[in-house]
């Protein structure tokens, strides 16, 4: 549940429900980006969900700091509420061309590489967040033996479709963009998809991802 609620700016509240990073608390996140959402209150305008806060913005022409604060704390969230999570398979390809980091995670993690990518595909993964680029999902939790920090010189440009690791999460490059994960291979899916307009996230938060391991060959003619 909520821990506080304070003020962020002169339009946006900042829900506060924890310093821990966990899928229990997420889920708590969730339920109220879902909810509020779907109540519709007049002026707000963005939600914006994290790991665990959630920062509600709102017009100051048709609402306010107490009316908002008022709502939120009288709200009631079902605990049934069914939150629609998707499982879905993502291909990757971790042919040595795409798999730019997997050196330095062995060094790091003490693994071989075949034993990095076992474990990283034969895990399922829980989408937190999106966010930083659109549509970039934050997937948890991998195994401890599997964490690593980001890199100490960020790329300028780390290619679209990369799949990376850092700290506790795994995640997509929707876009080319400068970054410092450590980048295991490449998926030919359009994670994020602004021609769909109703939906361009194909991952959001509360879905569940599995990673499937693909050839070159399969990657150079997948066609979605």
């Amino acid at each position: 549940m909520i821990k506080n609620i304070s003020n962020l700016g002169d339009s946006a509240l900042y829900c506060d429900f924890g310093n821990e990073v966990n899928k229990s608390i997420n889920l708590q996140v969730i339920k109220y980006f879902k909810t509020i959402k779907e109540k519709k209150l007049k002026g707000i305008n963005n939600l914006t969900p994290s790991y665990n806060k959630l920062i509600i913005s709102y017009d100051l022409r048709k609402t306010n700091y107490d009316e908002v604060k008022k709502y939120i704390e009288n709200l009631e969230i079902e605990s049934s509420l069914k939150l629609n999570a998707k499982k879905i398979e993502i291909p990757v390809c971790c042919h040595e061309s795409f798999s730019l980091d997997v050196i330095r995670l062995e060094k790091i993690l003490n693994l071989s590489s075949e034993k990095i990518l076992e474990n990283f595909l034969n895990k399922e993964y829980f989408c937190y967040m999106t966010g930083f680029i659109a549509g970039m999902p934050f997937l948890g939790d991998l195994s401890e033996n599997m964490r690593a920090q980001r890199l100490e010189t960020p790329r300028v440009k780390v290619p679209k479709g990369s799949v990376g690791l850092t700290e506790q999460f795994a995640n997509i490059y929707t876009f080319e963009s400068p970054g410092g994960w450590n980048i295991l291979g490449n998926t030919p899916v359009k994670v994020f998809d602004s021609s769909v307009e109703d939906k361009p996230t194909l991952i959001n938060p509360g879905d569940t991802v599995t990673f499937k391991e693909i050839t070159l060959d399969q990657y150079n003619n997948y066609n979605e």
